[in-house]
């Protein structure tokens, strides 16, 4: 398994904000994050497609443990998983869109492809 960055958190916190931000970019197919942040989120979301392209009931149920909302795995599977059927990998793309105005952090756009 790859090493995960600690994000400046403890690793309870850290699992919660990467699931909540996951959920989030799954649910509107785009979100505004720092760059370190977006780079995590789009590793567990790649996951996640992944299994959603499978489709069975074991797949549904991994997923269902670490996203936090049932209508957005239903989204999940019903509609952005078929869009990618033919697709290898490669599902989100990270732009970034300069310095944050309160504290000078790196703020990036993490979007579905």
């Amino acid at each position: 398994m790859a090493l995960q960055r600690k994000l400046g958190r403890p690793t309870d916190q850290r699992i919660a904000m990467l699931r909540n931000l996951v959920t989030s970019f799954l649910k509107h197919g785009k979100i505004e994050t720092t760059v370190t942040r977006a780079k995590e989120t789009q590793k567990l979301a790649e996951k996640m497609i992944t299994l959603a392209k499978r489709g069975d009931l074991h797949a549904r149920r991994q997923v269902l443990a670490f996203v936090t909302e049932e209508d957005v795995v239903a989204k999940l599977f019903d509609d952005v998983a078929p869009k990618y059927a033919e697709r290898n990998g490669g599902y989100t793309r990270i732009y970034k869109a300069g310095p944050r105005r309160g504290d000078g952090a790196e703020v990036a756009i993490l979007e579905l492809v």
